[in-house]
């Protein structure tokens, strides 16, 4: 796969959680696990592809994985990870420090924008939130956000995927009930590439498959590993352990149990093909031991997936990630500072593909309006981490000379010449003076947000879809469409 990988070295400013130390002691703990405790394996292919590679099985299907194939799975996957947009322009590039923000999946309930009302999530608000992401400059990619009330569960992931395709250019990361629908979406994304071949060498979309924590890999899940592993797409296999509940309490062994999880999978996965593309990640929910609340946002939760992070990068593998989620159930104080904080730790440890953007309510529920303030709040800090321009031009030593002291620099050539691009331009934050912010309304951010978000979902359009590339990829995903 041919890639362009950047953003590889960390910049001033970046955050490494771990020692070399700590991230080599959490992989040798996940090596333990994976080896010596070992996994149930639900899958009579996967169990054959271990068995032949030298893994110990006992009847039926706990499998121990030695050492030396973590060690050759680790070697053979990708360092980088391309993913194109619908039209096969270059859109998301995984690895080193690159990181990009793209909304959730599945969401059962929904913060209607124009009444307030919380209510079931239906089929157009995957609309709404792939129209929504389209317009949005720094949501690169997309997921279904709502898992729709008024569809039959057995068509959902078809009809959101094609409800994706029609509304944004931006890649998906796909959920799918099984290998059937993943064959279809497949399908779909060939047409649109022109071929198989061409699929592999940019691909559209991600797919997103989990184990089930503690230890082990079912049916459905590594059906979907295998798939992605013979076409060349890229998959996400992160297990969602939760702190006290399906993994340890405490944080160290929480990330060794998810590290082992994910690994004891990328070693099916590169069994299978060496090289193609698979994509490391731990989701770390906390079991809250005062509520039995599984939290988004505890300190616990920030602490492990950091910790997931420092793992990828010291082995050096593209990593899923959690962007601007919060535990409120509304757009509040709360959810600003659980969003931006965990947005911003992303950021600092260099997080590659950071989902549930516009999640609050544990993972219930959805709010563009967070959507459209996440956006604003990566825009302004990927102005700061894009670096310090340091030339005879930018440190203006001729204009200081010029002006000299008691001077000012209003009226300076050097002013003109730079007053379009020295400073970020805000959408929705408020800058302005307490009388003109009174004259103006006097609206607090959350109402800001609801009305950009509204005035974008009435005047974006989304490039269509060729009418003839519609009508073939609809063909596709009515042949593989459960009767209604």
């Amino acid at each position: 796969m041919t890639t362009h990988h950047r953003d590889t070295r960390p910049a001033a400013g970046r955050l490494t959680y771990l020692t070399d130390a700590a991230a080599e002691a959490l992989y040798e703990a996940s090596l333990e696990i994976a080896g010596e405790i070992g996994m149930r394996v639900h899958h009579p292919e996967a169990l054959e592809l271990l068995r032949g590679a030298g893994c110990a099985v006992d009847e039926p299907d706990l499998v121990r994985v030695p050492r030396e194939l973590v060690e050759r799975a680790r070697k053979s996957a990708p360092r980088a990870i391309d993913v194109f947009d619908r039209a096969g322009a270059p859109a998301l590039s995984l690895g080193g420090y690159a990181s990009y923000f793209g909304t959730g999946s599945d969401l059962m309930s929904t913060i209607d924008l124009e009444t307030g009302e919380h209510r079931p999530s239906v089929l157009a608000d995957v609309v709404r939130a792939a129209r929504l992401a389209d317009a949005l400059p720094n949501i690169d990619f997309v997921m279904s956000s709502a898992y729709p009330s008024d569809v039959d569960p057995a068509r959902n992931n078809l009809e959101t995927f094609r409800a994706m395709l029609a509304h944004t250019t931006k890649p998906p990361v796909v959920t799918c009930r099984g290998v059937k629908d993943l064959r279809a979406m497949w399908e779909v994304a060939g047409v649109l590439r022109g071929g198989a071949d061409e699929l592999r060498e940019k691909p559209y979309f991600t797919v997103y498959a989990e184990p089930t924590s503690p230890l082990r890999h079912p049916t459905d899940s590594l059906d979907k590993l295998l798939f992605c592993a013979d076409k060349g797409i890229p998959v996400v296999y992160s297990p969602a352990p939760l702190a006290g509940g399906t993994a340890p309490l405490t944080t160290a062994g929480h990330v060794a149990q998810g590290t082992a999880e994910s690994l004891f999978g990328l070693v099916i996965h590169q069994l299978r093909r060496p090289g193609a593309p698979f994509i490391f990640g731990i989701g770390p929910a906390v079991l809250d031991m005062g509520t039995m609340q599984s939290s988004y946002n505890a300190p616990e939760y920030l602490a492990c997936f950091l910790a997931a992070v420092g793992v990828a990068r010291w082995l050096d593998l593209p990593n899923w990630g959690y962007g601007a989620t919060t535990d409120a159930q509304l757009v509040d104080a709360q959810a600003g500072m659980e969003a931006a904080e965990l947005a911003l730790l992303c950021m600092l440890a260099g997080s590659n593909l950071n989902h549930d953007v516009g999640y609050l309510d544990f993972g219930l529920t959805a709010a563009l309006e967070l959507v459209v303030i996440t956006d604003e709040y990566v825009a302004m800090n990927r102005r700061i981490f894009s670096g310090l321009e340091v030339t005879a031009e930018t440190l203006a030593l001729d204009t200081v000379r010029e002006v000299g002291p008691g001077g000012d620099f209003l009226a300076s050539r050097h002013t003109a010449r730079h007053v379009r691009t020295a400073q970020w331009r805000p959408t929705i934050l408020n800058r302005l003076g307490r009388r003109r912010w009174e004259e103006e309304g006097a609206l607090e951010l959350r109402e800001r947000a609801r009305r950009k978000a509204l005035d974008l979902l009435a005047h974006h359009e989304p490039a269509p879809l060729d009418d003839s590339l519609a009508r073939r990829t609809d063909a596709v995903v009515d042949g593989f469409m459960p009767s209604a």
